[in-house]
């Protein structure tokens, strides 16, 4: 099972250990990255505060990619201790603790809420897709086996490709919603697990989730949320 080597420190500000040099480079603090976006002026903000010198961003050859891949490796990491933990999911059915961690993942973007829309971008970047599929099937692959799922056949994959579409556009709509504390994408939320748990609309879901996966990598973000926004 996936583990990222990321470790938190300082109000959920993260460290990342450079592998073989020891070094430390803190993930930028929500405030820097909302001054400074997804970029490499905000990865030498969060060097210097913690002290490390500016020149180790230039140890990292996809700046950017690489500042967000970090952060999606914390946020998996957090949501691996929350399901380890077991607060979360008890007494929970299969599809409420589906709609849970899905909700708990997505609350950890909501501090960058507002530059969420570049990560995207840098997600879907041609050079940066491989490794964004990856952690995006690996958050699927660990919420489906909290939720007590262990399917080995050809369930597997529909599965996770649903799941993976109502991630991708719970996070799209969640880019758009104005509402208190984003109540309205955790109603969209659940209404779309809903959907997906009920049998007679699985094979209409599975095909339109299927397209929300790509539309979810950011290839045709604004359309998307229109057409979300107009179900």
């Amino acid at each position: 099972m996936y583990r990222t080597a990321a470790k938190r420190l300082f109000h959920g500000a993260s460290i990342i250990r450079r592998s073989g040099g020891g070094r430390l480079l803190r993930l930028p603090s929500p405030r820097n990255v909302m001054r400074l976006g997804w970029s490499e002026e905000a990865m030498i903000a969060g060097a210097k505060e913690v002290g490390v010198s500016p020149s180790i961003v230039g140890s990292f050859p996809r700046k950017e990619a690489a500042l967000v891949e970090f952060f999606m490796d914390d946020c998996l990491q957090k949501l691996i201790d929350r399901i380890d933990s077991g607060e979360d999911l008890q007494n929970l059915i299969p599809s409420q603790r589906i709609a849970k961690l899905i909700r708990i993942r997505l609350e950890m973007q909501a501090p960058y809420i507002s530059k969420w829309p570049q990560a995207l971008s840098i997600q879907a970047h041609p050079l940066n897709v491989p490794t964004s599929f990856k952690q995006r099937a690996m958050l699927v692959d660990e919420i489906w086996h909290a939720a007590g799922d262990e399917a080995a056949d050809i369930d597997w994959y529909v599965k996770r490709t649903v799941l993976g579409g109502i991630y991708s556009t719970t996070e799209i709509y969640m880019l758009t919603d104005s509402s208190p504390e984003f109540r309205d994408t955790w109603l969209f939320l659940d209404d779309r697990v809903k959907d997906a748990f009920d049998l007679k609309k699985t094979i209409q879901e599975a095909k339109y989730l299927a397209e929300a996966v790509g539309a979810g990598m950011g290839t045709s973000l604004q359309g998307f949320v229109s057409k979300v926004l107009q179900r």
